[in-house]
């Protein structure tokens, strides 16, 4: 199977709740696939969610790796060569189709066929051609490359919520798209005001 598919399983809905916002796992969560995960909601209406894990890295695999898998030949001159750069982190963006990948990334790069615009910054695209681009220097600006996605069903991710199991902040750059992957959980809780060390498993949520 291609790690890559064109066919986005969700759309969004006009009814926002949490999307385009910041989920960070509770330490009730009680699931071990998302302890201390923050995860960007590129989908949440009555339908269900869908968001992407940016905090968890993908073991023993680059870019350049999963470009050379598909085929996609690297340029002499392309960012992803440079020593020490990487210009698109792989993670794990969630259990659920893990061999599937989804681009996300400032919208500075958009294709109406694959781009899913999550709000006016942020799209994620599940197609080779950005991957392509990034390969020549003509990506976005700022993008994760996430295998898998983390995904609820209709109500699932309120009742969630309301069991403590989530807090929610506000995106920003650093948070969505920095290389600090494991500061990332410690900034999304500093963005609520808390410090990790005083949060227990009882706290409530936001």
């Amino acid at each position: 199977m291609s790690p890559l598919s064109s066919d986005l399983s969700y759309k969004a809905g006009e009814d926002g709740f949490l999307e385009g916002k910041m989920l960070i796992a509770m330490p009730s969560i009680g699931d071990a696939r998302f302890e201390r995960t923050v995860i960007y909601m590129c989908v949440h209406n009555a339908e269900g969610a869908m968001g992407i894990v940016v905090n968890k890295p993908a073991p023993n695999i680059t870019l350049p790796d999963l470009l050379d898998q598909l085929s996609i030949p690297l340029p002499n001159e392309s960012p992803l060569r440079r020593p020490g750069r990487s210009e698109c982190p792989v993670l794990v963006g969630g259990p659920v189709e893990a061999g599937r990948g989804f681009l996300l990334h400032t919208q500075d790069y958009f294709s109406e066929d694959s781009t899913l615009p999550v709000d006016e910054d942020v799209g994620l695209t599940a197609s080779v051609d950005i991957l392509r681009a990034i390969a020549h220097g003509h990506g976005p600006r700022h993008a994760i490359l996430a295998l898998g996605y983390a995904g609820w069903a209709p109500g699932q991710l309120e009742a969630e919520i309301q069991a403590n199991g989530w807090l929610h902040c506000d995106p920003d750059t650093e948070l969505l798209f920095g290389p600090d992957l494991d500061d990332k959980y410690h900034r999304a809780l500093a963005k609520l005001g808390i410090d990790l060390s005083l949060l227990s498993g009882e706290a409530g949520h936001a």
